[in-house]
């Protein structure tokens, strides 16, 4: 009598139940880690053991990659093609109202949930990445004038940016929590415009 036992299967392992979580807790501590210019989708796929092809084929892009991982409801990119096409000098209040159109919308709860978690759970080097490489970086190529100012504009955005998200919706603190948004706009895109697009001295 002939016994066959099964040999045990050896590669890159098929997609089961868990494992898109598996490649989102990896690719969410590779992002932590690397950021997402120097993250790679094989990077991930290797150390998840899974083959490129299967973590595009649950999300798709590496950006879609990203949002998955960082739990926001909507691709950020939808929101700034509009950010993209403003001009220069209108780039402040465009980039805001596309900011506060998303905290506002019916998936703002879940956005700034992400974000709650993420503070509360101390894991800011994934929104510094989100602010500085997602949101951030496309408006820094166009700001970079006194050539090398780009980065330092870019990061007093983020700070108010970070800092109106935790007043508005985290803290709740008042008048701001409940404050119009186009008042909002009014009185802190000239801040946003300036540290773009104005004189840093």
């Amino acid at each position: 009598m002939i016994v066959v036992t099964e040999q045990p299967r050896t590669g890159r392992r098929p997609g089961r139940p868990d494992t898109r979580e598996t490649i989102l807790a990896v690719a969410r501590a590779k992002f932590a880690a690397a950021g997402f210019d120097k993250t790679s989708v094989r990077a991930i796929a290797t150390q998840a053991g899974v083959d490129s092809a299967l973590v595009h084929h649950y999300f798709g892009t590496k950006r879609e990659l990203f949002v998955a991982a960082i739990a926001l409801p909507t691709d950020p990119s939808k929101v700034l093609d509009r950010v993209a096409a403003a001009d220069l000098e209108e780039l402040g209040a465009t980039l805001l109202g596309a900011v506060l159109a998303v905290w506002d919308s019916e998936n703002g709860e879940s956005v700034i949930a992400a974000f709650r978690g993420m503070i509360s759970g101390g894991d800011t080097t994934l929104i510094s990445t989100f602010l500085m490489q997602i949101v951030l970086k496309d408006i820094a190529d166009r700001v970079d004038e006194p050539q090398g100012s780009a980065p330092l504009r870019v990061n007093l955005v983020a700070s108010q940016m970070a800092g109106l998200l935790v007043t508005r919706h985290i803290l709740e603190l008042e008048p701001l929590a409940s404050m119009p948004t186009e008042r909002i706009i009014a009185s802190v895109a000239p801040t946003l415009q300036r540290y773009l697009t104005g004189d840093l001295d």
